[in-house]
């Protein structure tokens, strides 16, 4: 088919119609004027060129590009993926299980400490109290030990009289 076909309305081996209306507006111009007429003619020029273009358009070969798709890539980027998440998960439960076993140890530490001060403190109130026991013992004897020679000597002489 060729673009003067094309222009004339020819289409496929047949004449193309260009409508009644077009057909009457080329024909009888007599009772329109020649405004009407070349707007008449204009439109139909028109409305032939958008039809041969489109039917150019559609009869055109066309090249289909048919991308070729790797998805190899794809599968190791998932499984890349994968185990990565997977490494993540183990890891996180690795370093909270550490954390947890050093706060324990931290704990227990702490309680220990704290069993040592108050074993300390309750040997200090003892040692305290036997201070005080030594210091009361010593106080309340009758004679004071600076004394306690000449007492002997004295419980001596009473005996030999």
């Amino acid at each position: 088919m060729s673009l003067m076909d094309k222009w004339t309305g020819k289409r496929n081996g047949m004449v193309g119609q260009v409508g009644q209306v077009e057909q009457e507006a080329l024909g009888s111009g007599s009772s329109r004027e020649t405004g009407d007429e070349a707007l008449s003619q204009a439109l139909a020029n028109f409305k032939l060129s958008v039809h041969a273009w489109s039917e150019a358009e559609f009869s055109r070969p066309r090249t289909v590009v048919l991308g070729v798709r790797h998805r190899s890539w794809r599968l190791a980027a998932s499984v890349a993926l994968g185990c990565t998440l997977v490494a993540a998960g183990v890891s996180g439960g690795v370093y909270e299980g550490e954390q947890r076993r050093e706060a324990a140890k931290v704990a227990a530490e702490a309680r220990a400490a704290e069993q040592q001060r108050l074993v300390a403190a309750e040997k200090a109130r003892q040692d305290e109290e036997d201070l005080l026991a030594k210091v009361d013992s010593d106080v309340s004897r009758e004679t004071p030990s600076a004394m306690e020679p000449l007492a002997q000597l004295m419980a001596e002489d009473e005996v030999q009289k």
